[in-house]
């Protein structure tokens, strides 16, 4: 059997590594807090007594986001959803920092949650922004574009909630966004990486050009727990 390597299961590398601090147990399963992200996590080929802990964690009749345990849901546990995605890796991207690009701070929130909730790049939450650096645009005063750190792998940081507002797209501010904050990124020594919808191919292209290229398919796979499960 291949080694795994830590971007097979991100959220876990990230909840027991840079990010476990954030980490809410139970036995060998993780999870966000829910106002920072969605995200569970197991540890790699979970068995029968960590899938109890999951259940556990999350509660009888949950929806749980899962990442890296996706080919092992037990009987009973039911899919709710499971899209296919890619996850791209920047071992090639040439950083560039952005002179127009402001950290957004806690004051910025209640403005990005409004810009996620118009444009849908992926989960963010209220204190997902603590996850690490963001970074966005802002026109006449009104934020119009973001992008910021989420999954922390040891070595690795995951670029995410990458957005911009309808009326100013095709003007390169999310590759723009995209290339500042993996400048961050690489002047702690990691490597960005980003995952993606399959079959959001303009995005991948346009990512794709500025260097990151495809590592492997994945699923973003969400799983109820089933309402009578043993627990503990």
């Amino acid at each position: 059997m291949s080694e795994r390597h830590l971007l097979d299961n991100p959220a876990w590398a990230s909840l027991t590594g840079p990010h476990a601090h954030f980490a809410e147990r139970y036995g060998n399963a993780a999870r966000y807090p829910d106002d920072v992200s969605p995200f569970f996590a197991l540890p790699d080929e979970p068995g029968p007594a960590d899938w109890s802990d999951l259940a556990a964690l999350a509660g009888p009749g949950a929806t749980v986001p899962v990442t890296g345990a996706a080919a092992a849901v037990p009987d009973g546990w039911e899919v709710v959803s499971n899209g296919a995605g890619v996850q791209l890796v920047g071992d090639d991207v040439v950083p560039a920092p952005d002179d127009e690009a402001v950290r957004l701070e806690a004051a910025d929130v209640p403005e990005m949650l409004d810009l996620v909730a118009r444009t849908q790049p992926g989960p963010f939450r209220p204190r997902t922004i603590e996850m690490g650096t963001y970074l966005g645009i802002r026109r006449g005063g009104a934020l119009v574009a973001m992008a910021g750190e989420r999954l922390h792998p040891p070595g690795w940081t995951e670029i995410s909630a990458v957005c911009t507002d309808p009326a100013f797209r095709r003007q390169g501010l999310a590759s723009r966004l995209v290339l500042a904050v993996a400048a961050g990124i690489r002047a702690r020594g990691e490597t960005p990486f980003m995952h993606a919808a399959a079959s959001n191919t303009t995005a991948i292209r346009v990512y794709e050009a500025l260097g990151f290229r495809l590592r492997r398919r994945t699923a973003f796979v969400a799983v109820r727990v089933p309402a009578d499960v043993p627990v503990g």
